[in-house]
């Protein structure tokens, strides 16, 4: 017997399934890692756009005469 079929033997109705984080939260590994991944990312993506409205108030809309500001 190969330890595939051992394993499979074994582990019964849940061979082939993904291991859940906690036994009771209905989230497994992988959709947590994604979760990471997703939320890293978004928040890079908040970062940038923050410097860029900063950017954006401080030197591009007095340098355009859109505004002044005041110090």
């Amino acid at each position: 017997m190969g330890e595939a079929k051992r394993r499979k033997t074994t582990l019964g109705e849940t061979y082939g399934k993904e291991t859940r984080i906690l036994s009771w939260v209905p989230i497994t590994k992988t959709q947590g890692e994604q979760f990471v991944t997703w939320t890293t990312r978004g928040a890079w993506i908040g970062i940038g756009l923050m410097v860029v409205g900063w950017a954006t108030i401080r030197f591009i809309g007095p340098a355009f005469g859109w505004w002044q500001v005041v110090y």
